[in-house]
């Protein structure tokens, strides 16, 4: 089963894990069968968010929502199950400085 593991940091903790150690744990991942993608994002204040209502389109610098953590990644990995999804989870590097958000992948009714 598809798992997505979202990575949130706050402002002071942004660039508190380095980023050879995400690719080595990505690179780890991969090596075990477990990684289908992963991505680190820019700064929020990088941000631009797009909303569509009743045929209007509005754009806005910025995310969409103020919080204290941000989006600051991904990781979707393979994992057999909620609990080994965790255990990947728990091993990302920035889960030592921020926390980690584990979603289970919906596929879409067609």
């Amino acid at each position: 089963m598809k798992y997505l593991c979202l990575v949130f940091l706050d402002k002071e903790n942004w660039s508190a894990c380095p980023d050879p150690h995400c690719a080595a744990y990505g690179q780890e991942l991969v090596d075990r069968g477990k990684l289908l993608a992963a991505e680190a994002l820019h700064p929020v204040d990088t941000a631009t968010t797009v909303r569509m209502r009743n045929g209007t389109l509005s754009v806005t610098d910025g995310p969409f929502a103020e919080t204290k953590e941000m989006l600051a990644g991904f990781y979707l990995v393979d994992a057999k199950d909620l609990n080994e999804a965790i255990r990947i989870a728990s091993d990302i590097p920035p889960a030592k400085h921020g926390s980690i958000e584990v979603r289970p992948i919906r596929e879409l009714d067609l």
